[in-house]
């Protein structure tokens, strides 16, 4: 009879228990764990602290009893394995209860001891208002905390993902909170401008950011920073990476690895033929690169608990690897990452390139449309898929998990190019982000639309000087725009190249990219020769600037809307205010601005009055005589036309459609109407 001994409950090791008892009823199976918990939801920890999980009982997901009386296993917790015995197959524990010492016999023994919280030796780090969250008893601790010492300021240490899980918690509860990062931005396994939009999220809360710093000492109220200043803090958590639990293999003699984890094979086989590994404390061959990594992830460790039960039972199931995808919300804000990042990937000695778009994650006319980035990562001969990133208030983790697949499955850039994605108004659009982003990709591999990523450019012009040229409209330009950028709309570039030089390196952007690549083409066909567009355009500079400061280019940022918790943020307006248009005789054209009230106190044509196109048939009667000289725009000039034809058929005679707002802009401006 196989005597299955695991070492670890929690994610690995209960679910290696479980899947051992589903395939063999006859196996004796022991679990050893030396906290007080078999199972529980460690991911859903900061979730209960902020309130959104609000029953604690919830995160219980076994308890010693029912996992026995569901899986027929022994569990006993709060028992710490001493050493592992090879030559015998004999465990020897001691119960840190009673100081009881036991001995379990094995014909298999699987490890999942996963990893611990890095505490670093800082001066006052042993204090009681200073946590780490790992566990429910660390939960407990932090919840107690706040429910009877009311903190009103705290500082989380470090910028991943529990420590901003945890930020979010905080402010929840009423805490004003700083975070303290090493790095040059939060999140730093992700590109900048991804980071930014969680950055910006976090301002926008009004959390305080300090990166590029670290903590030199923690007070009875404050925090000491390595460069001598200091920050209020009634309480602090320290969150700054996980280690490996390697020592009980170190003292067996299993081998180790070249990332610094247990050392196992395809089967998850350590250097002993009796025992088997999985979940933080290994490390794994990334799916990518090949390269051995560690990826301490829920997810991982799960399967990989599942492919160890299998083998420890005779069977021969080949995990193969990671690509460490992962996800985190901060307020409303999601961001996430899979595979390889474009610096990532040119370290490993790839060929890499990336592209970024912005695109709304469902139809833009349909209520509640957001607007979705993606980040592909990709081998720029093969155009295989080597990882990518997304962010945005929705639909963030859907393309996140197609990049995954993607990357898993090595599919190219055009296989992902000619895919069809779910659509449906309220769900997606007819071209997806993913469609969009594979033909950016294409588009920059075959030469068509020279372009590159704001953290290229940064690189890029270390060395050289650059025209700028901005293609939105002039109240986005006026709002922010990169310091000595020109301002040439798009609807008007046409008519303006020959005040363009031609011997200068251009860097064209507009909001996402796309009217970005538009300008390019217009650029190159008209004979220039060393233009890129922006990839990702103002909203991926904007991003990069949250997160870091660009060495080569300037671009100063209006403050973040400030939200607070509970309030519905970016509401659209329903309703225009009634335009109160003068009904006497003028010697001047009436400028109709037939766009929705939102883009009309967005920014409009001086003298301009709002008539959104939804309601001009009703408010006809305001516009006067009908051979009154009336010129109508829009955005684009696509919705002007159609009113145009809405007041011809009511009899207005003397009629115009001015186009769109970048070419009335530029009219008004040389002619004064």
């Amino acid at each position: 009879m196989e005597k299955i001994v695991i070492i670890g409950g929690v994610a690995a090791g209960a679910t290696a228990a479980a899947k051992a008892r589903r395939l063999s009823s006859e196996a004796q199976i022991t679990i050893l764990e030396s906290g007080p918990d078999i199972s529980f939801a460690n991911c859903g920890l900061p979730y209960y602290i902020g309130g959104d999980i609000e029953s604690r009982s919830k995160l219980i997901l076994q308890s010693p009893e029912s996992f026995n009386e569901q899986y027929q296993t022994a569990v006993h917790i709060n028992t710490t394995v001493t050493e592992i015995d090879r030559k015998s197959r004999i465990v020897n524990a001691v119960d840190s209860r009673t100081g009881e010492k036991k001995t379990f016999e094995y014909t298999k023994l699987i490890l999942a001891q996963g990893g611990k919280p890095i505490a670093p030796p800082l001066p006052g780090a042993d204090q009681e208002h200073v946590f780490q969250l790992w566990t429910l008893d660390d939960m407990d601790r932090i919840n107690s905390f706040i429910e009877n010492k009311k903190p009103k300021t705290a500082v989380v240490v470090g910028g991943g993902f529990i420590g901003l899980e945890m930020v979010e918690a905080l402010v929840k509860r009423g805490i004003k909170v700083s975070v303290v990062e090493m790095m040059p931005h939060v999140m730093a396994i992700m590109e900048a401008e991804i980071a930014g939009s969680i950055q910006e999220e976090m301002l926008s809360y009004g959390v305080n950011i300090l990166t590029n710093k670290g903590v030199s000492g923690i007070g009875r109220s404050n925090v000491t920073l390595n460069d001598g200043s200091s920050i209020d803090a009634d309480m602090v958590l320290l969150s700054i990476g996980v280690r490996p639990t390697l020592k009980l293999a170190q003292e067996a003699g299993l081998a180790m690895g070249e990332a610094g984890g247990l050392l196992v094979d395809s089967t998850l086989k350590t250097s002993d033929d009796n025992i088997y590994a999985a979940g933080d404390m290994i490390e794994l061959e990334h799916r990518v690169h090949g390269k051995k990594v560690r990826i301490p992830l829920a997810g991982p460790a799960n399967r990989q608990g599942r492919i160890a039960a299998e083998n420890a039972l005779g069977r021969k199931h080949e995990y193969k690897g990671s690509i460490g995808t992962s996800i985190v919300r901060v307020f409303e804000a999601v961001a996430g990452t899979t595979g390889l990042s474009l610096k990532g990937a040119r370290a490993a000695g790839l060929n890499a390139d990336a592209i970024v778009i912005h695109k709304e994650h469902h139809t833009s006319y349909y209520p509640g449309a957001e607007q979705v980035t993606v980040l592909v990562v990709y081998d720029r001969e093969t155009g295989v898929i080597l990882g990518g990133q997304t962010a945005g208030y929705a639909g963030a983790d859907r393309r996140l998990d197609v990049i995954a697949a993607a990357a898993a499955a090595k599919l190219t850039v055009s296989d992902i190019a000619d895919m069809d994605f779910a659509y449906s108004p309220p769900l997606g659009t007819a071209n997806d982000a993913m469609n969009m982003a594979a033909y950016a990709a294409e588009n920059r591999i075959s030469g068509y639309s020279p372009a590159l990523t704001v953290s290229e450019i940064d690189t890029y012009l270390e060395d050289k000087e650059a025209l700028w040229i901005d293609v939105r409209d002039v109240f986005a330009f006026e709002k922010s725009h990169v310091e000595g950028a020109v301002n040439i709309p798009l609807e008007i570039l046409p008519s303006k190249l020959n005040e363009i030089p031609q011997n200068k390196l251009i860097f064209v952007y507009d909001q996402t990219g796309k009217k970005g690549h538009q300008a390019l083409r217009t650029l190159l066909g008209a004979g220039f020769t060393n233009v890129f567009n922006v990839s990702g355009g103002f909203a991926s500079l904007s991003g990069y600037s949250r997160a870091v400061t660009p060495k080569t280019f300037r671009l100063e940022l209006p403050a973040p809307e400030a939200k607070k918790i509970g309030e519905k943020n970016n509401e659209e307006k329903k309703s225009s205010t009634t335009a109160q248009i003068k009904k006497e005789e003028s010697n001047g054209p009436l400028v109709v601005d037939v766009r929705t009230a939102g883009e009309f106190a967005y920014g409009a044509v001086p003298g301009a009055v709002n008539i959104p196109l939804d309601e001009l048939q009703s408010r006809v009667g305001e516009l006067g005589k009908k051979d009154r000289k009336i010129i109508l725009y829009c955005a684009s000039g696509a919705r002007s036309a159609y009113a145009l034809q809405v007041l011809k058929a009511y009899g207005f005679t003397d009629l115009e459609n001015g186009g769109g707002l970048s070419r009335m802009m530029a009219r008004a401006r040389t002619t004064g109407r």
